[in-house]
């Protein structure tokens, strides 16, 4: 496709001049008398290149380039100026707004062939390395994919080992997996947490919700298992599993920080203990000073366990785990969130 020109003048004499000069460089000539005629020029097919006067009326070529370059559509346009103006001032103002280069009239044809054909191979040299940079971008994002599932599949892998000695059937990570998601994408309509939880949030919770229990592959069967209830020492084994699993996933997420959802599954595998009155671990942290992940997971998991059958004790209904959460707002929980799970309650995926 031919390079296609605008020509920009509004001087019938120099206009046809240059109009005639870019045909017979072999260019198509688009040539108008002002810039709104230009605008609209622009607007219904951009130039490859314009070349404009800068004395003329109502617009000079100065606001024009202006303009041209205030605007994403046409900021990449070349311009070069066209003028009898060749000092030093005029020059350097014409830079200042964006101009490429300079022809002075009266025109040279052979200058004028040479100085388009100069600005065109760089153009399509720009293009070329646009092209080629999308092109590696895309490639780079794909790889960056392909490692980033595989990472995901093989932390998952670890997290499936870890709980299939108390839930061999899985469902527990499909479960708080997809309630986190459901949870703050409710909560996105809260005018008290729209502001903090985005669409990625959602989507990185729900990723990062199954990670939670990462550290329990280092707790032993004893005490995992345990039918009744944990010894003031093994108490203090159980509890490293925060520790351990926030850790490990820092440790694979300073590798690959690409993966955002490995940042939330930090604080998650790290903060789900933690009680909204303070009392919880690891940190004692209370309040709104546990992160939003942690206390929107920490609700879904509890749920989760509370209606699961356990070596210790036969699972809750569903009308009784609402009733052990209602009691623990403002205790365990943050109440605001509660109170949204139990607007959504019965959409939450149950055992």
């Amino acid at each position: 496709m031919k390079t296609n020109i605008l020509i920009v003048d509004d001087v019938l004499t120099s206009l046809a001049v240059m109009t005639d000069i870019v045909k017979g460089a072999g260019f198509i000539a688009r040539p108008v008398q002002n810039v709104k005629q230009a605008m609209e020029a622009i607007e219904a097919l951009p130039p490859d290149l314009i070349l404009s006067d800068i004395c003329m009326p109502d617009i000079d070529g100065y606001e024009f380039c202006e303009m041209l370059k205030a605007n994403p559509k046409t900021a990449d346009i070349p311009v070069i100026f066209i003028s009898a103006m060749g000092d030093a001032n005029s020059r350097k103002k014409g830079y200042n707004v964006g101009a490429v280069d300079f022809i002075i009239k009266p025109f040279d044809f052979d200058e004028v062939r040479l100085r388009i054909n100069t600005h065109m191979k760089n153009l399509v040299m720009q293009r070329e390395l646009e092209e080629y940079n999308k092109r590696l971008h895309r490639m780079m994002n794909t790889q960056i994919a392909k490692i980033t599932d595989d990472q995901r599949y093989l932390i998952y892998g670890l997290v499936r080992l870890a709980e299939s000695r108390e839930d061999p059937t899985g469902t527990h990570m499909l479960n708080v997996s997809a309630n986190s998601a459901f949870l703050a994408q409710s909560l996105q309509l809260s005018p008290e947490y729209e502001k903090y939880i985005s669409n990625n949030f959602i989507e990185d919770i729900g990723l990062a919700a199954p990670l939670h229990d990462i550290g329990n592959l280092t707790i032993s069967d004893r005490i995992l298992l345990k039918r009744g209830k944990l010894t003031p020492d093994e108490m203090i084994v159980m509890k490293t599993h925060t520790e351990i699993g926030a850790r490990t996933l820092t440790e694979v997420y300073s590798h690959n920080e690409f993966s955002r959802y490995l940042g939330m599954g930090i604080d998650i595998a790290y903060y789900h203990h933690e009680k909204w009155d303070g009392t919880g671990y690891p940190k004692g942290l209370k309040g709104k000073g546990i992160p939003i992940s942690a206390r929107i997971f920490s609700l879904v998991d509890v749920y989760d366990t509370l209606t699961r059958d356990k070596c210790y004790r036969d699972a809750y209904s569903h009308e009784e785990a609402l009733e052990i959460i209602k009691g623990e707002s403002g205790k365990s929980f943050d109440p605001s969130i509660v109170d949204i799970f139990f607007k959504i309650q019965s959409g939450i995926r149950r055992n």
